[in-house]
């Protein structure tokens, strides 16, 4: 390893394993360009276990005694973590006004929304806020689910305090409503916290997702811009395995589902695009 400061080249061949290995275990990828960047992310992890190399650090997370100890350090590292409330709504507003409507009129059961990436929470505390104003949770059986695989980001999001970042765009009456200044920045409030049920799940882990893929509503948004079209095709068909028709799938406005083979087809709904399984 190169001294503090200095950034240490990612050998192409080491590169190429490691980056087989995170795609495979937790669904990231890295394309070739992107070597320098993996290097980047790797090497505080590398300097902080006093390895000596790039590859110590795969046979580490391949064969070592300390792999599974050493797996969400790493998924934290590797992480991104930018989020807000209010994000893409218009999706939100399709679930509120339309979906949930004709879910709860149909008699089909409890309405289950899973945020299946949610990283620090922004975005179910925005679901669990536009039902509650809608008055869903007075109305109907209603459960937001959330799930991240970084265990960094599920603890901040169960700690529910955010930076002036987060709030951006959401609406400054809703923020009064929910949320009150507190130590470290402007925490939610308890009985909306509440609301979002927090656990950890690895998309790729079928005993993760299990069930949570009961839930009728996914968001599984700005996720799978960063997963390998192989890897984006697995999760999309282990949705439409798991979920009851109807089911209805929505995605970040970046990503695109049209060209993986699945139950899951494209309509626009309330002004909103969403994959539907009928």
């Amino acid at each position: 390893m190169t001294p503090a400061g200095e950034q240490p080249e990612l050998p192409l061949g080491t590169f190429v394993i490691l980056r087989d290995l995170i795609r495979d275990r937790i669904g990231v990828s890295f394309e070739d360009e992107k070597r320098d960047l993996l290097g980047s992310k790797l090497t505080d992890r590398v300097r902080d276990l006093k390895l000596d190399s790039f590859l110590d650090y795969y046979y580490l997370l391949k064969y070592g005694p300390g792999s599974d100890e050493e797996w969400p350090h790493l998924t934290d590292a590797l992480s991104v973590q930018e989020t807000y409330f209010w994000r893409e709504h218009e999706q939100v507003r399709a679930l509120v006004d339309v979906l949930v409507p004709q879910h709860v009129a149909a008699g089909r059961g409890p309405v289950r929304v899973w945020s299946a990436a949610c990283a620090t929470g922004e975005e179910p505390l925005s679901i669990a806020i536009a039902l509650n104003e809608a008055g869903w949770f007075d109305r109907a059986d209603v459960e937001v689910w959330a799930s991240d695989v970084s265990p960094a980001a599920l603890e901040k999001a169960r700690r529910g305090v955010y930076r002036e970042r987060s709030f951006r765009v959401l609406p400054p009456h809703l923020r009064e409503k929910y949320f009150a200044p507190a130590e470290g920045g402007t925490k939610v409030a308890p009985e909306l916290h509440a609301r979002v049920q927090f656990r950890p799940a690895n998309l790729l882990n079928a005993d993760d997702t299990r069930a949570l893929a009961a839930a009728p509503f996914i968001f599984c948004r700005n996720v799978f811009i960063y997963f390998s079209a192989a890897t984006v095709a697995r999760v999309v068909r282990g949705f439409a395995e798991r979920t009851p028709a109807p089911a209805y799938l929505f995605t970040g406005a970046a990503e695109s589902l049209l060209r993986v083979a699945s139950a899951f087809q494209l309509e626009e709904i309330a002004k909103a695009f969403v994959y539907v399984k009928r």
